[in-house]
């Protein structure tokens, strides 16, 4: 180039000083570079905006499952998806909990040929109290349903072991622990949906957290205390990490009615290990069976709702 006059070549232009040279490049690769580097912020905004979209989307689906519906009765269950249920009648928070299927076992004909087992539903989909009956709703039911149990509560005693009304509700027959429920709408849970909703979704393990005896006290309260466990008797409902269905305290704390009768149904089931048990007795399987009319220290219990063509 000479005398600072512009070149152009291909379309493309510089102006150079006079006496030097300039360097001069087709348009074409000018265009392809510039393209290029459109085409990289292009994408990069398109990773943004779909990242950004996943997020909102996320949080939505979050928002829409810790939203919980309250709930007045079974029959307003009808059409409801909600994972999440407050009871009205006695502030229960409740959890959904998919129903349950089981595969049989195989067998043989009399003639050696094997039968293959079935995929078989064990429990339909139904709500469960995401903690233990408390002092405070049993005596809100007393209150208010004029209900009298056939052997009344020592209440000197049962505030010995469950000191105030956020603490279990003890020293409960079956029969009064069936005539809360009936009262407030609900039900006791069947011993096979206890026992599902124990698990948290978890197959063939020990315990409601896994196998690990050893992480109990974050779970559960039982015989003595350390780690999370800080009390000597019942525990504040709640106190411990929940499950994986967001249950609390259904292993150690105080054992559960069932509506199940036991072996030979003059007794009633109870499940879970209790305030005052070894952690052995925490396992997810370990059940025992007393009579209806027993009370207890260590017993409590807990409702459930099917949904309206299931409730009983």
């Amino acid at each position: 180039m000479i005398n600072g006059s512009n070149y152009r070549w291909d379309g493309y232009s510089t102006k150079c000083a006079e006496g030097e040279v300039s360097v001069q490049y087709p348009l074409s690769l000018w265009y392809s570079g510039d393209k290029i580097l459109i085409m990289k912020v292009n994408m990069i905004v398109q990773r943004f905006i779909a990242m950004l979209l996943m997020v909102v989307l996320v949080g939505l689906v979050r928002a829409e499952d810790a939203k919980e519906v309250v709930i007045a009765s079974a029959e307003e269950l009808k059409g409801i998806e909600a994972k999440k249920i407050i009871w009205k009648k006695d502030d229960a928070k409740m959890v959904l909990i998919p129903e349950s299927f089981a595969r049989t076992k195989d067998t043989y004909t009399e003639f050696g040929d094997l039968v293959s087992g079935k995929v078989v539903k064990v429990t339909d989909a139904f709500y469960m109290d995401t903690t233990e009956v408390t002092v405070g709703q049993f005596k809100k039911f007393l209150k208010s349903s004029g209900y009298k149990p056939k052997e009344p509560i020592n209440w000197a005693k049962l505030y010995k072991y469950s000191p105030n009304d956020k603490h279990p509700m003890i020293y409960v027959t079956w029969h009064d622990a069936t005539a809360y429920a009936k009262w407030v709408g609900k039900r006791l849970p069947t011993e096979a949906e206890w026992e599902f909703a124990t698990r948290g979704g978890l197959v063939g393990k020990v315990f409601p957290w896994g196998d690990d005896k050893a992480v109990a006290r974050d779970y559960a309260n039982y015989d003595g205390i350390g780690g999370r466990d800080k009390w000597t008797y019942c525990a504040p409902v709640g106190s411990f990490k929940h499950n994986g269905y967001g249950l609390y305290d259904m292993s150690g704390n105080v054992r559960e009615w069932c509506q199940d009768g036991y072996d030979d149904y003059s007794s009633r089931v109870l499940r879970g290990g209790s305030w005052n048990f070894i952690a052995s007795f925490l396992r997810v399987a370990g059940r025992s069976g007393i009579s209806p009319t027993i009370t207890n220290f260590n017993l409590g219990f807990r409702c459930v709702s099917g949904f309206p063509a299931a409730q009983q």
